[in-house]
């Protein structure tokens, strides 16, 4: 099997994983609206997305002030604290209460802190991508209920832009990722290209995540030369950076991208009684499939563009295939394109 063959796997691994998010979330929108675990009074009020929004700021800066003062560990300990309580949200509501130590789920409970140990002492690759899905889909559920659709809209529009301004004009985002990337913590997937790939092994972000920053190293062309060699240099690079790309070890992308359009997801499944589809275990209707699908729509276009060798922002694709695919489902569905908004 050539590289190309295996980057094209880890390609199907990432959407996978995707889809465990989603899925997951759809099958605790039940269980967690049962226990009362909807996190605002009026989940219809838009300021809601404003609130979190300002949320993430701050969250932001505290993780960039934590790198430039070197006290990372602050972040490490906060995450994996994150980890294990969502991870006893998820297992106390799917695990069988079959052993109990009072009211509490033995079993859930075990589960959640061998979440936090792993975390703490063996990050490895599948450790990270399987506590992610874990999160993703719990976090994923938390927010769906609490956010209406006209909220969860709004937070997914915000946050595309925001992310598109903190990757491509100001870059602190890209400053942010090669922090925690270092940590090792359940804030990015890690999908190898290779059997032989250690996540623990990697090294330094430069090793994982390769921007191509010092290819103009091996530009030769000048002032003096020709439109012609120009041209032919321009695309002697683009040559090697698609190599490079297609070469890297490992592909990385980041939890939030795969929770913030999954909250349009299980937000549709919780609020709309509409187009409903018969599934085992998952609450799930059209407009929400339609989210789904759209959502990885969006991811396959973003890799396609990762696989190049630049980094770039993935929820102006992701949230814009999310809404976009939601509100086709929801009209399909026969509701009013206002409606659908939440308007």
């Amino acid at each position: 099997m050539n590289h190309r063959t295996r980057v094209l796997l880890a390609v199907g691994v990432t959407v996978v994983l995707f889809l465990g998010v989603q899925f997951g979330a759809l099958a605790l929108i039940e269980p967690f609206h049962e226990s009362e675990r909807q996190a605002v009074e009026n989940p219809d009020d838009p300021t809601n997305s404003v609130v979190y929004f300002a949320i993430i700021l701050v969250a932001t800066a505290f993780m960039l002030v934590t790198f430039k003062y070197d006290v990372e560990w602050l972040i490490k300990a906060l995450i994996i604290g994150v980890s294990v309580m969502l991870a006893w949200f998820v297992f106390a509501e799917l695990v069988p209460p079959v052993a109990t130590v009072g009211s509490v789920n033995a079993i859930a409970a075990l589960g959640a802190i061998a979440v936090g140990a792993g975390l703490l002492f063996y990050p490895e690759w599948y450790v990270i991508d399987s506590t992610g899905v874990v999160m993703g889909a719990g976090a994923a559920a938390l927010f769906g209920i609490s956010f209406g659709l006209l909220p969860a809209i709004l937070l997914l529009t915000v946050l595309a832009v925001y992310d598109a301004i903190s990757v491509y004009r100001t870059e602190h985002m890209l400053d942010l990722a090669e922090g925690v990337m270092d940590l090792k913590i359940p804030v990015v997937l890690v999908i190898p290209t290779s059997l032989s790939f250690s996540y623990l092994e990697s090294g330094s972000t430069d090793d994982v995540l390769d921007d191509d920053t010092d290819s103009s190293d091996d530009e030769t062309g000048s002032e003096a030369d020709s439109p012609a060699t120009e041209e032919s240099d321009v695309d002697a690079e683009t040559d090697d950076q698609d190599a490079d790309a297609i070469e890297r070890d490992a592909l990385f992308i980041g939890l939030g991208d795969a929770v913030i359009p999954t909250i349009l997801v299980a937000s549709a499944a919780y609020f709309l009684d509409v187009g409903m589809i018969a599934v085992p275990g998952i609450a799930l209707n059209v407009p929400a499939l339609g989210a789904i699908i759209g959502t990885i729509a969006g991811l396959l276009v973003l890799m396609h563009m990762v696989l190049k060798g630049k980094p770039h922002a993935g929820l102006p694709l992701l949230n814009g295939g999310a809404i976009s695919g939601y509100l086709l489902g929801a009209v399909a569905s026969g509701l009013s394109l206002a409606t659908a908004l939440g308007l």
